[in-house]
């Protein structure tokens, strides 16, 4: 008997890591739920600056939050969202996935009014914030310019080519400002997880390229090349 109760004690004390350990990984789900205590804006304004293309590229103030700044450089078309780009983002591997899907939404949306990306909520209402203090600015900015509605008016959607792969088809709808490419919706695109997480960072890529001379999603490789592929018939195709 006397034996035993050692062994009680050890099991125990055995046990106090593993029960110490469970709330932590608890914490920064109770963290990513509460963004809105730890985001604030800094004293920096946003600044903007017109093209004499009609375009408006508008810096926006810095978002402190708890995982790092968040600041974005926003470009309009007049009204139209057609480029993002962030300055400052935190250095986490979550906010990285989650940045290329806050801009697709975006560019798809041309709003602030977007989805929060699971696994990222401070970054996400950070950039939202961001977000909508750039677009109000640029309306400010396009009131005192009617001419910038012009450029909206020269706007061209071109369907690419539909591609039939052994994954499923894949074709996209470009939108194009003159020449630049503001816009890139998928008409068609293989039912897969592989292929839904690739899109928004093909999208993404471009719009940065304003080219189909961009890289292949890793894990998606047949996917990437048929949106190579539609994508750049229909920058040929563009009037």
């Amino acid at each position: 008997m006397k034996r035993a109760i050692p062994v009680v004690v050890l099991s125990i004390a055995g046990l106090v890591p593993v029960w110490l350990y469970q709330p932590s990984a608890e914490s920064s789900t109770v963290h990513a739920t509460t963004p809105a205590p730890s985001t604030s804006s800094s004293s920096s304004s946003s600044s903007s600056s017109s093209g004499s293309s009609g375009t408006n590229v508008v810096t926006t103030t810095t978002v402190d939050t708890e995982k790092g700044p968040v600041q974005l450089q926003v470009t309009f078309s007049g009204t139209k969202i057609t480029a993002v780009k962030m300055l400052q983002q935190p250095n986490h591997p979550q906010t990285t996935a989650a940045v290329p899907k806050l801009i697709a939404e975006t560019l798809e949306a041309q709003s602030a009014d977007i989805d929060t990306v699971s696994g990222a909520t401070i970054t996400s209402d950070a950039y939202k914030e961001s977000l909508q203090a750039a677009i109000d600015d640029n309306a400010k900015a396009a009131s005192a310019s009617p001419s910038a509605s012009a450029s909206e008016a020269s706007s061209q959607t071109v369907d690419g080519s539909a591609l039939s792969t052994e994954k499923g088809p894949v074709q996209v709808q470009v939108t194009f400002s003159g020449t630049k490419i503001t816009a890139v919706k998928m008409l068609q695109q293989p039912n897969h997880p592989q292929t839904t997480a690739a899109v928004p960072v093909l999208v993404a890529e471009t719009l940065e390229a304003q080219s189909a001379d961009i890289d292949t999603v890793s894990g998606a490789t047949i996917t990437s090349e048929a949106y190579k592929e539609s994508l750049q018939a229909a920058i040929d195709a563009r009037g």
